[in-house]
């Protein structure tokens, strides 16, 4: 059974019963597709590190890019600029000055006029206009291609974005989207949830999880000789989970297959900021799409999409996110809209700091030095990490691992003893279920097992981020190896 699908005993015959146990709303009569749908990210491991932390171990959250949790700062300008939005009075006393710079007194004063009656006011379910333009100023300056508002949407994070046009694209069971193998459960529990098929196509881990057009060639071939017609094309740059960066060529391949297969492209660009070598430094897709003429130009569906919760910036919990839709027909774009009408508007401190993280600091203004200070730090210090966690794995026997060129996690692979592998299919468990269980209770660090993400048959990999402070990660690293040597010992012997 693929590992994006999960079988639910009793489904068919729960769908006619009314109700269970006394109850309608039982967990066993719910939608199957629910029911089917997995995220191992929040998955068994994360229950069982929530459970132990309830018990008082200390436990280190490494299954989720989530920033702030694990030490990083938030951006001063940014929270400066919401704190002002968010409390409009403040402004009104005589000594604000003296509590804020200048700059982000006239920031907030300029976001406020986007916001008829303040930020507890509902606005445009695409976000208010003038969040939009800044948006629009932001791929604009970025890419070098006009960006029209109307085509802009700002979204509670960048994955309200990628499920609403998801729901859109998917028509029924015999829609496919195309994901990357290993990819992030986003994908596949959304396309579970809304009914298609998910169609994998495999990175390539011996060459640094490459993307190969002839993989997807086949994947697209296979997929429609089986009935199944394929929408959409997802693609993670940088990687998520294996933090790989794509180069020009590869953008370029992608666009034209994308064209040629009359296939949409789903650019998630989340960790553009998120860079670390020099080789293939982050481009966007739009560009690329535009600097290689026609037919891409005009010819090429694509929606791309981004966030405040990645990058240095790392804001996971004021849920501000956009996409842009390019060469998408007008009607589709007012379906959309539409969808997104149905929940109101998205929220307004997420919008603000949207708008903040898009169009920061400029060279004269007040905040200019602290803020890009702050940047260029983090963004430093997340090289350095990456680093260190890629080379501690490396030295470790049984375990390999591919650089983490950008975004923030590393994917390495455990080559397992089959006494290991063994043991846990006597337990129910997958091998990498089993060892990532082993790890968390032994250790405290919470990652997530690579069945989670889909892996090459027999192989067997975990995620972790790179996000523990400098401070931390040492003794991250000591636990890990500690750890991963006496259980290759113990199934080694």
């Amino acid at each position: 059974m693929p590992f994006f699908m999960h079988e639910t005993q009793g489904m068919a015959s729960d769908a006619l019963s009314h109700e269970r146990e006394g109850k309608v709303m039982h967990g066993d009569l719910l939608n199957t597709s629910i029911l089917r749908a997995e995220y191992a990210v929040r998955g068994e491991l994360y229950l069982r590190a929530e459970a132990l932390r309830m018990e008082g171990k200390e436990i280190i959250f490494t299954n989720v890019g989530n920033p702030h949790a694990l030490g990083c700062k938030p951006q001063t300008f940014i929270r400066q600029v919401a704190s002002l939005c968010l409390s409009p009075f403040l402004m009104d006393n005589p000594d604000v000055g003296k509590l804020f710079p200048p700059d982000a007194i006239a920031r907030a004063k300029h976001m406020l006029t986007a916001f008829k009656g303040g930020v507890g006011a509902y606005t445009d379910s695409r976000g208010a206009p003038l969040v939009r333009e800044e948006v629009a100023k932001f791929y604009e300056q970025r890419d070098g291609v006009p960006s029209n508002i109307n085509n802009i949407f700002v979204t509670d994070g960048a994955s309200v974005a990628v499920r609403m046009c998801l729901n859109a694209l998917i028509r029924n069971e015999n829609d496919g989207i195309l994901v990357p193998i290993p990819q992030y459960p986003l994908y596949s529990a959304s396309i579970q949830l809304y009914g298609g098929a998910l169609v994998p196509y495999m990175l390539d881990e011996s060459t640094g999880w490459g993307l190969s057009i002839e993989r997807l060639t086949a994947a697209v071939k296979s997929a429609r000789a089986s009935g199944t017609s394929v929408r959409a094309l997802v693609f993670i740059n940088p990687g998520n989970p294996t933090g790989q960066c794509l180069s020009r060529t590869n953008l370029e391949e992608l666009i034209k297959f994308a064209y040629e297969q009359r296939i949409v492209l789903m650019a998630d660009e989340v960790y553009q900021e998120n860079v670390y070598q020099e080789e293939r430094p982050f481009i966007g897709a739009r560009r690329v799409a535009h600097e290689m003429g026609e037919p891409y130009r005009s010819g090429v569906e694509l929606i791309s999409f981004h966030t405040i919760s990645k990058g240095t910036s790392g804001e996971c919990g004021l849920r501000g996110g956009c996409m842009e839709l390019t060469n998408i027909h007008p009607g589709a774009v007012d379906e959309i809209y539409k969808c997104a009408s149905i929940n109101l508007c998205p929220n307004t401190t997420g919008q603000v700091a949207l708008a903040v993280m898009l169009n920061p600091p400029k060279p004269g203004d007040a905040s200019y030095k602290s803020y890009a200070a702050e940047k260029s730090e983090e963004l430093a210090s997340l090289r350095r990490r990456a680093r260190l966690v890629t080379s501690a794995f490396n030295a470790l026997d049984g375990v390999t691992c591919n650089e983490t060129d950008g975004a923030m996690y590393a994917f390495p692979r455990i080559h397992l003893p089959a006494a290991a592998i063994a043991k846990a299919k006597s337990l129910g468990k997958a091998p990498d279920v089993y060892y990532c269980l082993r790890l968390l209770e032994s250790t405290g660090i919470s990652t997530v097992p690579g069945s989670g993400f889909g892996q090459e048959e027999g192989t067997f990999h975990l995620r972790t981020t790179i996000l523990p402070r400098e401070e931390v990660m040492h003794s991250f690293v000591k636990m890990f190896q500690d750890f991963h040597v006496g259980f290759m010992k113990e199934f080694s012997a």
